[in-house]
């Protein structure tokens, strides 16, 4: 990337004056480069000047000027520039500009890809719903942010697995089946009622209905508690079936699905409780079992199994993460959960350093709630069941490409409005439509050209010199960035965002600069090529966010 050569030059410039004199011995702060808020101060922007300047007691704009006259421009800088009170600015070459969209066509399918994971394992662990329920609009948006990381990390250079851990331990697991074999008492005509703390939602009825179809009455035959066992493990297989099926209509899919009762079978949950209790870390106190959280900087202790001696979801989670740290050797864990789960966060960390693994290693994306609207008014219940509003049925009405830009238009812990009938609009007032009309545009422009039979792979870009064509190879160039920045930040909506500027300046582009053209044969090709580069970044961007790239709308 041009930002990384920009980092080196200054890098470089700083520790020659350093070296040779011209500045005080002080420590170098990290060095970076900015894109300036105005676009006639340069393509970058480095405001180093202004960190070195206290330290060294001297004048930020006269370490500017010192630095700026040592750096050796390369064929990527046109200018360089000091700007008060101490900035350095660079203005890219044309000619090395222009020569970019050649290099965008020949990387092809990898442009963007950035040489920054070097291997290294990441796992990502996401949506993990408790399959007691069908997956509704809020575990869409944990979906899609798992998703799109996925994508992005791997496109800069780590090796990914995508994880669903399956909460099928515990009370509410037990409590689900419990209310299964009430409802299937009920569809074959016995009087009985839920559990007080029971499932009660319309489609427990209809899973009971089909496995009535599919079973017919043999479980009333059992045992209860062996009935109410069977009938649980049958109704979580049926509703994980359907959480699969319906992120798969997402695009979402996962490498491994991770059962929390596996944990307890193959004795990873003891082993864990066991290396706790040498370390110190376990306590007995109430009547309970207690993590010392205290010992390792938490403000308050946590129980990890309670006075009837079940375990808490917390002691599963301290399992499950000995397993993906310890026992599977992962470099970094990234996990996604929903907004009640923010309180977790610092206790799990805390766990970590019980086991001697850096806390930083653990990264947790809290994805806040969102709000279904239909304009002005808030939906709250399905017009199909009169119940909960499922992700599915919001799929099947905006289509899962509109699902996916949707949810990634709003930074992961900002609370968020998705509406329906925005997301069915077709017009530019639809970011989804925006963008997407706007890969539509360009194959429309490229379909022409090969009706015509004009063929541009010797087309001359060295002709773009339009302040309209300049700007789009200018924001094509900033993939890359947007890749690292991801990576960086863990935040997919600065994708989003990138391909609405992308399309943005594409379409001025486009009302601005006449494409195939019959008077300008070498200047047509030219902005032939261009256009097709363009379509290139556009398509890679879509599809990092695991959308369409459609070719007519």
């Amino acid at each position: 990337m041009i930002k990384d050569k920009l980092v080196d030059l200054l890098t470089q410039a700083v520790n020659e004056a350093l070296e040779q004199g011209r500045l005080p011995s002080v420590s170098l702060p990290p060095v970076t480069v900015e894109h300036p808020q105005n676009a006639k101060h340069g393509d970058y922007a480095s405001s180093l000047p202004l960190k070195l300047a206290r330290a060294a007691s001297v004048k930020p704009l006269a370490i500017a000027e010192d630095i700026a006259g040592s750096i050796v421009p390369g064929p990527e800088i046109g200018t360089i520039r000091v700007m008060p009170p101490g900035f350095i600015n660079f203005t890219l070459n044309e000619d090395w500009l222009t020569a970019q969209v050649d290099s965008i066509l020949e990387a092809g399918d990898t442009y963007g890809n950035i040489c920054l994971g070097e291997g290294r394992r990441v796992q990502i662990e996401f949506v993990s719903v408790n399959p007691t329920g069908p997956l509704h609009v809020g575990h869409g948006r944990g979906a899609i942010l798992g998703s799109v990381l996925a994508s992005v990390l791997t496109a800069a250079g780590y090796s990914v697995e995508k994880e669903y851990y399956i909460n099928d331990a515990g009370a509410q697991t037990r409590a689900f089946a419990r209310s299964l074999y009430a409802r299937y008492q009920q569809q074959l005509g016995l009087s009985t009622e839920v559990p007080v703390d029971g499932y009660v939602g319309n489609y427990m009825i209809d899973l009971a209905k089909e496995i009535v179809a599919a079973e017919g009455d043999r479980f009333l035959t059992l045992p209860e508690p062996e009935a109410v066992s069977c009938l649980g493990q049958l109704g979580l297989d049926r509703m994980i079936g359907q959480i699969r099926a319906d992120l798969e209509v997402l695009g979402v899919t996962f490498d491994v699905w991770f059962s929390e009762q596996s944990l307890y079978d193959r004795g990873q949950y003891q082993k864990v409780k066991s290396i706790l209790e040498e370390g110190g870390y376990i306590a007995e106190k109430e009547g309970a079992i207690w993590f010392i959280s205290t010992a390792l900087g938490e403000d308050k202790d946590n129980v990890i199994v309670r006075g009837d001696g079940s375990p808490t979801y917390f002691a599963a989670d301290i399992a499950y993460h000995y397993n993906k740290f310890i026992e599977r050797r992962f470099d970094r864990v990234i996990d996604i959960w929903g907004a009640d789960h923010q309180g977790h966060v610092s206790r799990m960390k805390a766990v970590l350093g019980a086991f001697g693994v850096d806390p930083e290693r653990l990264g947790v994306i809290i994805a806040q709630l969102v709000t279904l609207r239909r304009g002005d008014e808030m939906v709250r219940v399905s017009k199909r069941s009169g119940d909960i509003i499922t992700l599915r049925e919001v799929i099947d009405e905006v289509g899962a490409d509109a699902c996916r830009f949707f949810f990634l238009s709003r930074s992961a812990d900002s609370q968020m409005d998705f509406d329906l009938e925005l997301a069915k609009k077709q017009s530019a007032d639809n970011p989804v439509y925006y963008v997407q009309y706007a890969h539509a545009r360009i194959a429309s422009i490229l379909r022409l050209a090969r009706e015509r039979e004009i063929d541009f792979r010797d087309g001359d870009v060295s002709l773009l010199t339009t302040e309209p064509e300049l700007s789009l190879i200018r924001k094509m160039l900033l993939l890359p960035e947007v890749v690292e920045v991801v990576v960086s930040t863990l935040e997919p909506h600065h994708l989003a965002y990138y391909a609405q500027e992308l399309a943005t300046v594409f379409h001025g582009f486009y009302t601005q600069c006449r494409v195939v053209s019959r008077h300008e044969e070498s200047l047509s090709k030219a902005r032939l090529k261009l256009v097709a580069a363009a379509r290139l970044v556009l398509a890679r961007a879509l599809h990092l966010m695991g959308m369409t790239a459609p070719e007519t709308m």
